[in-house]
């Protein structure tokens, strides 16, 4: 029977979530370089368009539709037929289905925007559109219906993802090292100033995305009930948490960067996504606290390796989404969600187990197929803009405009 309460709260959180992806235009488009804001912005947009469409089409019935040997989730539900207002008690018994529909859009949409950190400055617009249309149908909607699609395989095994550590965030993160390293440094990297050129344009993003998260996670309770606070409660204390520490570290490096705040707030909300659900504030805290320790240094590590993986899509929603995913296995407790599992504290081990198990698999198959993806678009479509067009910069060469 459809709850109108738990419907409006699933609507608002879809809202919320959409929401996210031009944040995330804003946030990565204030840390390039003034030539490249407008592009940046642009590429973490589209996906808002072609995935929606992708998503009506056969996203959706890949990702839920009834599964195919725990794999996939075939084509019965091509273009929605058979989605419509009665629920789907399967996935959401007191809301229409087509509410958890476009709920679970918002995510497919979202996370394509995120990998755009990963390549800024030098990747061709036309280039991004066939990846971020390809990516979505090979490698997140296969991941979103082993964890989350009825029958999904590694759901079967007992993993657990509140509301995306492992779907959104390490199939991002993953993906983001490998589409750069296909792409390659940027020109100059190492020699010219790539410094953020627009730190206020970064904290919109920041509080837009702190915003949206709410929507995120507390929807993702698919009710307007306990359940939902509690995610809510603790999302803010991880957000929080990954901020101060963050904007310590800086200090002790440093100076407390307005920058590193907002780094840390996202990785903060990260890293408590898969656990969101099924943790208490405390958990929280420390969830939030450890995945921007690690998070901190593997941005380090990965200076030092020269890797141009830009805005370290890879060191904040990678690793926060390990973390984060792992965190469940030992701080999971059915006292806060009885439909979860308890973890390792909680006297089951096996839950770490699956964890573990599903992030490994996951990170391997993102990385692997999103590099494979990445070599053939570039080959039959190109990735890398030419020489001459991203000195001038991609506003003007892709799209011209200028914010000038």
């Amino acid at each position: 029977m459809i709850n109108s309460g738990d419907t409006a709260w699933v609507l608002i959180s879809t809202a919320l979530v959409i929401l996210m992806t031009p944040a995330v235009g804003f946030f990565y488009g204030g840390m390039v370089r003034k030539k490249n804001i407008l592009s940046t912005i642009m590429m973490c947009f589209a996906p808002l368009m072609v995935i929606s469409i992708q998503w009506v089409l056969f996203g959706y019935t890949l990702a839920f539709g009834p599964s195919h040997s725990g794999i996939i989730g075939g084509l019965k539900w091509f273009g929605l037929i058979g989605v419509g207002q009665l629920p789907n008690a399967d996935y959401a018994a007191t809301i229409p289905a087509l509410a958890f529909m476009m709920f679970q859009a918002a995510f497919a949409i979202v996370t394509p925007s995120l990998i755009v950190g990963a390549f800024v400055e030098r990747i061709k617009f036309a280039g991004f559109l066939v990846f971020s249309i390809l990516w979505a149908t090979i490698v997140y909607d296969p991941v979103t219906h082993w964890l989350w699609g009825m029958g999904g395989w590694l759901r079967g095994m007992g993993a657990l993802d509140f509301a995306g550590g492992i779907v959104v965030h390490v199939t991002a993160g993953f993906s983001a090292l490998a589409i750069a390293l296909v792409v390659g440094k940027r020109m100059g990297y190492g020699k010219d100033n790539m410094e953020p050129s627009n730190i206020p344009l970064v904290v919109i993003g920041t509080v837009l995305l702190w915003f949206g998260w709410f929507g995120f996670n507390g929807g993702s309770a698919l009710g307007a009930n306990g359940l939902a606070t509690s995610a809510v409660v603790a999302t803010n204390t991880a957000g929080a948490m990954g901020a101060t520490v963050w904007m310590i570290l800086s200090w002790l490096h440093r100076r407390p960067s307005l920058l590193s705040v907002a780094t840390g707030a996202v990785v903060g909300l990260a890293a408590i996504t898969p656990a969101s659900g099924f943790v208490d504030p405390l958990s929280a805290m420390v969830i939030g606290g450890v995945a921007a320790v690690i998070s901190y240094y593997i941005i380090v590590l990965r200076m030092k390796f020269r890797i141009d993986e830009s805005l370290d899509v890879f060191a904040c929603h990678g690793i926060g989404g390990v973390c984060g995913s792992l965190a469940v296995g030992i701080f999971a407790s059915k006292a806060i969600n009885p439909a979860g599992a308890n973890g390792w504290l909680y006297g089951n081990p096996a839950l770490l187990n699956s964890q573990i198990f599903a992030v490994a698999v996951t990170a391997v198959f993102s990385f692997a197929a999103t590099y494979i993806l990445a070599k053939f678009v570039d080959r039959f479509v190109g990735l890398r803009v030419k020489e001459n067009e991203e000195m001038v910069g991609l506003d003007i060469s892709q799209h011209a405009e200028s914010i000038v």
